[in-house]
């Protein structure tokens, strides 16, 4: 009989070590016991996918409009393609942010807003008539840049840019490169649509690989360097000795620098609040998180500081090239103004998440 009871209070403490075991491993899972689940879900199915189908109904209108300019090429048919573009270009401000799943995968930033564009490529592109516009060595010839280039800075002036389209080699360029953009935006919202939304809003865990894990560390990394860094501290001098004002994003076009900034800077504040795409609604999201970890806090510091940038970048030049030649200290400010909110998101929001920053810079924040 002592033996029997050794046996079965063994097997107690085994029982017991085990589900020890299974419960540390469910809390590693789950977290700190926040709806990993509803924030992914809100993100993916109000925000990314109606944000994709936006941007992909856009660049089909700028896929018809182009065909009219090709076909007649006028001073009419140009201002309309060209206000297609901007209306593309703004959406994108919106979309570029998400760097996961499919969009990772084809390098799709990449090849569609690398600026400042490559005239030369752009040109030996068009002069040889053969090339391979997915290749890496094309993602500065092809994409927004590379069409505010052709519809804005092709020849010196308007008419000069009507007339450089009845040559047949820049009117298939033109084509070319805004038919891969709709093409490549098709295929990530095809796949958002198919079976990478699943997959995204059941990829709760937080491990490295885990979807929220790896969307928040796209979304900082899409603040810090594409806004904050491309935007403005690239064209302001920020990481150079010399200010660098070609290399503002809308160049050729000259008067849409900070609309877009704008645009990218509201966007990203929409998705910190869950804020649906095409609606005033919101649901889960960073901010929800913070408030679920009593992080109230860091929420107003960060509405503060959103106010904050939106409040310099206002205070801007529509073209930041030419902000950047006549008085780059503005420039410089609203730089500033974007880096205490990188700091806030990088540093104070991933530590209350316990997600690792996954990217390695030299900004030192």
């Amino acid at each position: 009989m002592n033996k029997i009871r050794t046996f079965l209070l063994a097997l107690m403490v085994m029982g017991f070590a085990v589900a020890c075991s299974s419960s540390d491993d469910n809390s590693e899972t789950s977290g700190d016991g926040y709806n990993r689940g509803a924030l992914l879900t809100n993100l993916a199915d109000n925000i990314i996918i109606p944000a994709y189908q936006d941007l992909n109904v856009k660049l089909m209108s700028l896929k018809a409009d182009k065909e009219t300019f090709i076909a007649t090429p006028n001073q009419t048919n140009l201002d309309v393609l060209r206000t297609s573009w901007l209306a593309s270009y703004k959406v994108w401000q919106s979309v570029e942010m998400f760097n996961i799943g499919k969009a990772e995968s084809i390098l799709y930033g990449f090849q569609m807003n690398v600026y400042p564009t490559s005239v030369q490529e752009v040109e030996a592109n068009i002069a040889s008539g053969s090339y391979d516009l997915t290749h890496p060595n094309n993602n500065a010839a092809v994409g927004f840049p590379a069409v505010d280039y052709l519809l804005y800075g092709v020849a010196a002036d308007d008419a000069a840019i009507v007339n450089i389209y009845n040559d047949a080699k820049y009117t298939k360029y033109l084509s070319d490169v805004i038919n891969q953009m709709q093409a490549l935006t098709e295929t990530v919202l095809n796949d958002w649509t198919s079976s990478y939304r699943d997959v995204f809003v059941n990829s709760t865990e937080n491990t490295a690989t885990s979807a929220l894990n790896k969307f928040t560390n796209d979304y900082v990394f899409y603040f810090e360097k594409g806004l904050r860094a491309n935007k403005i501290g690239i064209p302001a001098g920020n990481f150079s000795s010399t200010p660098l004002p070609e290399k503002v994003e809308g160049y050729y076009s000259k008067v849409y620098s900070k609309t877009l900034a704008l645009d990218a800077l509201d966007a990203s504040q929409n998705v910190f609040n869950g804020k649906a795409y095409a609606t005033s609604t919101t649901g889960e999201s960073f901010k929800t998180y913070l408030q679920f970890l009593g992080r109230q806090d860091l929420v107003t510091q960060l509405e503060t500081r959103f106010d904050e940038a939106r409040e310099k970048l206002n205070f801007l030049n529509d073209d930041f090239y030419t902000q950047v030649t006549t008085d780059n200290t503005k420039m410089t400010e609203a730089y500033d103004a974007l880096q205490k909110i990188v700091v806030l998101l990088k540093v104070d929001m991933l530590q209350a998440f316990n997600i690792s920053v996954d990217y390695v810079d030299a900004d030192g924040d």
